[in-house]
């Protein structure tokens, strides 16, 4: 797997809830942020739309954005990083390549926010592309970082499991240590925010998909799910048939997508939940329904690729 391509950072080129919507009590609606003093166009998704046509790169640069109430996405073009803000800190939901560390600090920077107040950065799972910058991020803000077990083992490292489908494709990154060790659905508190972790083990062994509420200026509130990379995807070589285990993981995972608490969809990849297009008003940015069309997806994807594995494998019994 290959990085794409690594520009400069932003700040030089432009200077849980119900699963229905909701409203807060005043008391549960998040403190006012240093973002709500910005102009309005600052933080418009529209300036991220605009910089990402035609850019997917990992570490192509993207201005920050506010995606819903005290969420912002402060990611590049092609990999998300979720800034999640409140009144006795913030939460950042990963970082992406290595070289990415610089443009996700300066995004919450831009987004009015000082690095320096994030107290605790999370993981979608254990892939240098997601989990690449982790390392500089928690040295650049003190941020303790907390994982699955399953993903911390590989965070810990920076080498890739030998048991995952795609070994042999996955660069090495920065290793850093995880603070604590989440269990499937624990939550983590922090002030205002509280964030539930969820193993949805189809893309890697850590993966985790994170849930939370998030409510806007009108004090209406969303439940936003960070679901994890669905795809299920290998090196060369690699045939999940031969692997039972991981077929099982793999649709279970999918199973908890479906299941998750979800009015507002965002991956750790946008474009595979069309982040940018509904951000754009091309479809709904809030839809109830979204977890269950994103795992459904997936999964007619994942059982053509068993058919087609098992195909082969019977052509290759008839010769």
């Amino acid at each position: 797997m290959n990085r794409l391509a690594f520009l400069v950072p932003p700040a030089l080129l432009l200077a849980a809830c119900s699963s229905a919507p909701g409203t807060a009590a005043p008391s549960e609606r998040p403190a006012e942020t240093a973002s709500a003093r910005l102009a309005p166009q600052a933080l418009a998704p529209a300036r991220l739309v605009a910089a990402c046509k035609d850019h997917d790169g990992w570490g192509d640069p993207a201005p920050p954005a506010r995606l819903y109430g005290n969420t912002y996405y402060v990611g590049t073009c092609g990999i998300s990083a979720i800034l999640i803000t409140g009144n006795r800190g913030h939460v950042l939901i990963d970082g992406g390549i290595p070289e990415a560390a610089p443009l996700v600090l300066a995004n919450i920077r831009a987004a009015g926010f000082d690095p320096k107040d994030v107290h605790w950065i999370l993981s979608s799972h254990e892939h240098f592309d997601h989990a690449g910058a982790l390392a500089a991020l928690s040295r650049a803000t003190g941020a303790k970082v907390a994982a699955m077990p399953g993903a911390a083992e590989v965070l810990e490292s920076g080498k890739a499991d030998p048991a995952d489908p795609q070994y042999g494709g996955l660069d090495a990154f920065p290793a850093v240590h995880v603070d604590k060790r989440l269990a499937d659905g624990e939550k983590l508190t922090l002030g205002t925010i509280t964030l539930t972790a969820r193993a949805t083990l189809a893309h890697a062994a850590g993966s985790t998909s994170w849930t939370w509420q998030s409510c806007g200026d009108q004090g209406k509130c969303v439940t936003i799910a960070y679901a994890d990379s669905a795809s299920a995807i290998s090196a060369k070589g690699y045939r999940f048939t031969d692997h039972p285990e991981r077929i099982a993981a793999v649709r279970q995972g999918y199973a908890r997508f479906a299941e998750l608490p979800c009015d507002l969809l965002v991956t750790p990849h946008p474009g595979a939940s069309d982040l940018f297009a509904r951000l754009a008003g091309t479809a709904p940015l809030v839809d109830p329904t979204a977890c269950r069309t994103y795992a459904a997806a997936a999964t007619t994807r994942f059982e053509q690729r068993l058919s087609e594995e098992a195909g082969s494998q019977a052509k290759e019994t008839r010769s």
